[in-house]
């Protein structure tokens, strides 16, 4: 291992220990005074996230999420605040028995420990990843930070920490609790390879990131994959709805893992498809539709491409979705089986019975009914914050948020029993 990097890590470790002896009042605290900190500081965050923008062309998928706001930062703060209000996940008695010899069981919450983020053009998720894992640890075991933002982000993540770190110096404690590694590939690598000082590492970015993570990591990782979110318009789906839902999930922020790729409609439908989209054509989103949906839409929206078979299963982030005609929800839940992320996917149907299906055979980590896929988000499901969307199915799935930063331990009490 690269010594400077052993040093960080040494630093970091070191600075746990000191986290053992932290009660949920100190941590509340803390995240309290980081959210006052930032909101202080947003002249200063915006300066060196003015930096990073200047180095990616506009046009490029990923300068929204890289972009940082005055709003965006009181949000942060905002979801930093909310964190803290939280009840703490650990120590919590998720089931408890008693054996016929009298052992008694309890299965209990606990941290997982050392947790590592890398994350790319992302400068939001260093604040997210701050609150959450310090707040999954207000007791016992310990956590430090140790964060790989990427080049894209790498002068806001540096201002990011530097204000966590007075906020740290501040309260009382070890400003190495949180360490931004370097963004550069052998760093990465090491974090992968840093078995016995990581005990766990997740992947927030592309597909290429995440495939890279999982290949070669030697320390458990947790996937936030990459999000091909479809909506289905049913045959008995309302226009109105359908046309909002559509809209919202792909305009409103399309460089996020929950906007929407695709849109399925029903061929009994198909005269309703110009008014479906209608509402994305003042945002210049580009349709690419099969062969039907492109002559249902010939003359009556004027962002339209042929679609071909990349574009079924394909992440845009940007303003682009793709349209196929479909024979019903079996045709639906045929497309979605076949090109799924298992990220979060959509119906648009007023017939109970087709909702029902479609909930209960998509197999998704969030599966909407009536909503827009947008929705995908720990803030809106009321976590506070998130680390990120699980796509897998080991551990976490869907909004990672402070129960799932948590793993388990069995304690178990007797009065001197003895096994036969």
């Amino acid at each position: 291992m690269n010594e400077d990097l052993r040093k960080m890590l040494e630093a970091a470790r070191e600075a746990s220990r000191g986290l053992n002896r932290c009660q949920e009042a100190d941590i509340n605290r803390l995240l309290l005074s980081a959210a006052d900190k930032v909101e202080a500081a947003i002249d200063k965050i915006l300066a060196a996230n003015a930096t990073d923008l200047a180095r990616m062309d506009k046009d490029n998928p990923k300068y929204d999420r890289l972009k940082l706001t005055p709003d965006r930062i009181r949000a942060i703060a905002a979801d930093m605040r909310s964190v803290a209000s939280l009840p703490s996940p650990l120590r919590r008695t998720l089931a408890e028995w008693t054996q016929p010899n009298g052992m008694q069981i309890r299965k209990v919450s606990v941290p997982f420990g050392v947790v590592g983020v890398i994350y790319e053009a992302r400068p939001n998720v260093s604040f997210d990843v701050f609150a959450l894992c310090f707040k999954s640890v207000s007791f016992r075991r310990s956590y430090f930070g140790l964060s790989l933002g990427g080049s894209d982000a790498d002068a806001s993540n540096r201002a990011a920490v530097d204000v966590l770190r007075e906020s740290l110096l501040a309260e009382g404690f070890d400003e190495h609790s949180v360490t931004l590694l370097p963004p550069d590939h052998e760093a990465t690598q090491e974090m992968l390879q840093a078995v016995g000082y990581v005990d766990l590492v997740i992947p927030r970015g592309s597909s290429r990131l995440i495939r890279f993570v999982r290949d070669n990591a030697r320390v458990p990782v947790i996937e936030t994959g990459a999000g091909v979110c479809h909506c289905y318009f049913d045959a008995s789906g309302d226009l109105q709805k359908g046309s909002a839902i559509v809209s919202n999930a792909k305009t409103r922020r399309v460089s996020v893992c929950n906007a929407l790729d695709c849109l399925l409609i029903d061929r009994a439908r198909l005269s309703d498809l110009p008014a479906l989209v209608a509402p994305m054509a003042a945002k210049h989103v580009v349709v690419r539709a099969d062969e039907e949906s492109y002559a249902a839409l010939a003359g009556k929206y004027p962002h339209l491409e042929h679609a071909d078979d990349s574009d079924w299963g394909k992440e845009y982030l940007d303003y682009k979705m793709s349209v196929r005609t479909v024979d019903g929800l079996g045709g639906a839940l045929d497309h979605i089986a076949r090109h799924t992320s298992h990220h979060s996917e959509s119906i648009v149907a007023e017939d109970a019975d087709a909702c029902r299906v479609f909930s209960q055979e998509v197999d998704a980590a969030c599966v909407y009914t009536n909503l827009p896929t947008a929705f995908t988000d720990g803030g809106q499901f009321g976590f506070g914050a998130e680390i990120g969307i699980s796509t897998q199915k080991l551990h976490a799935r869907g909004p990672m948020a402070l129960p799932e930063m948590t793993t388990y331990k069995y304690v178990i009490s007797g009065d001197g029993q003895t096994r036969n």
